[in-house]
């Protein structure tokens, strides 16, 4: 359904955000940690065009959110990577499977990292564009 001519238009910077995903995994560059575990949090901004959905009022017009954090999570879950760097990185490639997705931004977290200095947590934070991005879908 296309919205009416004099409907606004939607903002490149419409997001979706999903906060706060703590997944169990075995990520890192230490034999204990690929070996015991650890909890991962992860955030994820999706940008994309959002006018057609908050027209439509269709699902199928957006990003179903909780399908891809069930992958996020299964993905954090299931995958081994030594760096918290290359886990974003798949990360954004899953989100960037969605055509509807032009850019995404992902946050991954290690709380309980080993170091030897006291720290709330160690993060890495990267953006992915899609090549053709404000391309037509």
């Amino acid at each position: 359904m296309e919205p009416p001519a004099d409907s606004p238009r939607s903002d490149p910077a419409d997001r979706i955000e999903i906060r706060g995903l703590r997944v169990f995994g075995h990520h890192g560059v230490y034999e204990q940690e690929r070996r015991d575990g650890q909890v991962f949090v992860v955030d994820l901004t999706l940008e994309l065009d959002l006018g057609p959905a908050a027209h439509s009022d269709a699902l199928d017009d957006t990003v179903h959110y909780g399908r891809l954090a069930e992958r996020v999570a299964e993905a954090v879950a299931q995958t081994r990577f030594d760096l918290i760097e290359a886990l974003a990185g798949h990360l954004a490639g899953l989100a960037l499977a969605d055509a509807a997705v032009q850019a995404v931004t992902v946050r991954v977290a290690k709380p309980e990292a080993p170091l030897d200095a006291q720290v709330d947590e160690v993060a890495v934070v990267l953006r992915r564009v899609r090549a053709t991005a404000g391309a037509p879908r």
